[in-house]
C-alpha cells in the first residue's frame, strides 16, 4: 500500500481506479517556412483555437454554469492580447516557427504573470500557459485525447482551466493533483461537483499507479494506492456513513429553520447568475441572500446595459416566486477586474477603488444597476445591498441617489417596486460604526471573507498566509457579535453571506449572537437546517 499526503480542497471519501492524466507533448518542427508563411499559420491556428474555446464555453455553460464558463471566456480574450501577439510576430520575424514563437511567448508571459505580487494577476499565468499550449498543439497537430471512459479517480501533476472544464465529469470520483491550491480551478470544480479533492500531494505519477485501486480521504488529506483490506474496510464504512448522513438530512427538506427555543434563522443561497436558481431550488433554500452583480459584468468587452441587467435580475426574481432576492450592487475591484472600465492599476487594490466607491464616483455605472433593480422589484420581493461601506455619509448619498432613481422611473411611467435597502458589513470601520449605520438602513449582511481579511491585515488570496488566516480569530468573532447587537438594538434584521456562514461549527454561535439569516452554497442548506432545528440555544 502506498500512502500520500496532500492538502484537502474538498471533503469526502472516494474509492475507485486511478487514472493518471498526462499531457501529450508536442514536437516542435525542426524547420519552418518564410516569416509570412509562419505568420499565416499562426493566424489560422488562432482562429481554430477561438472556435474550440467558443464551443468549450457553450459546453461548460450548459453543464456547470456560466460562472465557470467565464474561465474559458478569459482565454478567448487572451487570444487578442496585443502584447502577446506582438511577441509572437517578433519571434516569427526573427526566424522562429509559428509553434516555437507561440510556445516561447507563452512561457515568457506566464512567467511574468507568476512573478507579480497581485494574486489575481498571478492566477492569470495558468490561463496564458493554457491558451499558448492549445495554439502549439494545433500548430503541431497533436491534441490530448479523452480520458476516463469509466468512473475513476483522476490523478495529475496539475490541470489547466480548459482541461478541467473538458473532463468527463460524470466519470470523476475525485481529483488528486501534485500542484494546485484550494482556490484552483480544479478545487472549484470539485466543490461544484461535490466530490473529494486533494492538491499539493506527494504522489508519484509513474505508470504503476494507473489503473490501480485508490482511496481518497478528503477529510484527512490522504490518499492510498493499493490499500490493504483494513484501510479499504475502514474507508468503505466511512463512505457508507457519509451517504447515510446525507440521506438523513432529507427529512429536513421543506421544514422551517427554527430552533427549539423558537428563534428563526432563515437559510438562503448565494448565486452569481440566473442559471444558479435551479441549484437554489434543489438545495431547498428559503430565498437568495446574495446575488453577485459583478458576474454579470465579467467576461465581456463592454458593460451590460440596463435592459440586460433587468432581464437577469427579473429572471431570478420571477423564478423565486415571492421569496426574497437580495441583489448586491457591483463589487468590481480588488481581485475582480474588467478592462472596459479603464480603472488604473493599484498597488494595493484590496484597499483601493472598488465596490460602492466606484458607484458613488461614476454615476453612469451606478444608474443602470439601480434602475434595473427597482424595475425587477415590480415582479417579486427584492432587497438591495451595497458593498464596501465604511461611513454613514456613504449610505446617505446612496439613499438620495435611490430616491432620484425612483422619481425618474415614476416620471417615465416605467413600473417599479420597492426594494429594502441594506449594507454589507465587511470592513472593521463598518463594524465599529454599525450602531450608527443601523439607523440608516433596513438590514445588515456580513461579508465575512473581507471582514476577516481587513481585520487580520491578511490577503486572503495569498497561499503563503493560509496558516495565519483565521476566520475564528477572537477579533473577528467580537466584531460579528458587535454587528448583530447593533442590528438588534436598532430593530433591523442581520445576516451573514460570507463563507463563514456555512461553517457548521459556528452555527450555534451565530444563533447566540442573534443572527436572523445565513446565506450559503445551496448544497449546505439541509446540513445547517438540521443544526438549527436541533439547537436549544437562543440569542443572548
Amino acid at each position: 500500500m502506498l500512502k500520500s499526503v496532500g492538502r484537502p480542497a474538498y471533503s469526502g471519501i472516494a474509492i475507485g481506479r486511478a487514472c493518471v492524466y498526462r499531457k501529450q507533448q508536442s514536437e516542435l518542427p525542426v524547420s519552418c517556412g518564410t516569416p509570412e508563411q509562419e505568420q499565416q499559420k499562426f493566424d489560422a491556428a488562432k482562429e481554430t483555437a477561438r472556435e474550440q474555446l467558443q464551443a468549450l464555453f457553450e459546453k461548460t455553460k450548459a453543464e456547470i454554469g456560466e460562472e465557470q464558463a467565464m474561465i474559458i471566456d478569459v482565454q478567448m480574450m487572451m487570444l487578442d492580447d496585443l502584447d502577446y501577439l506582438e511577441s509572437v510576430a517578433d519571434l516569427i520575424q526573427g526566424g522562429a516557427s509559428a509553434a516555437a514563437a507561440a510556445q516561447e511567448s507563452g512561457e515568457m508571459f506566464s512567467s511574468a504573470f507568476a512573478a507579480m505580487d497581485d494574486e489575481y494577476m498571478k492566477a492569470r499565468a495558468v490561463d496564458v500557459k493554457d491558451v499558448s499550449c492549445r495554439l502549439v498543439q494545433i500548430l503541431c497537430g497533436t491534441q490530448t485525447g479523452a480520458i476516463l471512459d469509466r468512473p475513476g479517480i483522476l490523478v495529475a501533476e496539475d490541470l489547466t482551466p480548459s482541461e478541467t472544464v473538458q473532463l468527463p465529469k460524470d466519470n470523476i470520483l475525485a481529483f488528486v493533483t501534485r500542484q494546485g491550491s484550494s482556490n484552483s480551478h480544479t478545487a472549484i470544480l470539485a466543490r461544484i461537483m461535490n466530490i473529494p479533492s486533494l492538491v499539493q500531494t506527494q504522489i508519484d505519477l509513474d505508470d504503476d499507479i494507473d489503473g490501480k485501486l485508490m482511496v481518497v480521504d478528503g477529510f484527512e488529506g490522504v490518499c492510498y494506492v493499493d490499500p490493504d483490506e483494513e484501510t479499504l474496510s475502514t474507508m468503505r464504512a466511512k463512505q457508507a456513513e457519509l451517504a447515510q448522513q446525507q440521506a438523513q438530512l432529507e427529512v429536513y427538506r421543506g421544514k422551517p429553520s427554527v430552533t427549539k427555543k423558537g428563534h428563526i434563522v432563515k437559510l438562503c443561497a448565494n448565486i452569481g447568475h440566473p442559471e444558479d436558481v435551479e441549484a437554489v431550488r434543489k438545495g431547498d433554500a428559503e430565498g437568495i441572500g446574495l446575488m453577485r452583480s459583478e458576474f454579470l459584468y465579467l467576461g465581456r468587452d463592454t458593460a451590460p446595459t440596463e435592459e440586460e441587467l433587468f432581464e437577469a435580475y427579473c429572471t431570478v426574481v420571477k423564478a423565486m416566486e415571492g421569496r426574497r432576492v437580495i441583489i448586491r450592487t457591483l463589487d468590481i475591484g480588488a481581485d475582480k477586474k474588467v478592462d472596459y472600465f479603464g480603472l488604473e492599476a493599484e498597488e494595493n487594490p484590496a484597499l483601493g477603488y472598488r465596490g460602492i466607491r466606484i458607484c458613488l464616483e461614476q454615476e453612469e455605472i451606478f444608474r443602470p444597476q439601480m434602475r434595473a433593480i427597482y424595475r425587477a422589484a415590480a415582479y417579486g420581493t427584492v432587497s438591495v445591498m451595497f458593498p464596501m461601506i465604511t461611513s454613514v455619509w456613504e449610505v446617505r448619498e446612496i439613499k438620495k441617489f435611490c430616491a432620484k432613481i425612483r422619481q425618474e422611473l415614476a416620471e417615465e411611467g416605467i413600473p417599479y417596486g420597492n426594494a429594502e435597502l441594506g449594507v454589507m458589513i465587511e470592513t472593521p470601520a463598518a463594524a465599529v460604526m454599525s450602531a450608527e449605520l443601523a439607523k440608516e438602513v433596513e438590514f445588515f449582511s456580513v461579508g465575512t471573507n473581507d471582514l476577516t481579511q481587513y481585520t487580520l491585515a491578511i490577503d486572503r488570496q495569498n497561499a503563503h498566509l493560509e496558516r495565519f488566516y483565521d476566520p475564528h480569530h477572537p477579533a473577528v468573532l467580537a466584531l460579528l457579535r458587535m454587528i448583530a447587537k447593533s442590528a438588534r438594538e436598532a430593530g433591523i434584521w442581520c445576516g451573514i453571506c460570507g463563507e463563514l456562514g456555512a461553517d457548521a461549527t459556528l452555527t450555534e454561535t451565530f444563533i447566540k449572537m442573534g443572527y436572523n439569516e445565513l446565506s450559503v452554497a445551496p448544497s449546505r442548506i439541509l446540513e445547517l437546517r438540521k443544526i438549527i432545528c436541533e439547537s436549544e440555544v437562543e440569542p443572548e
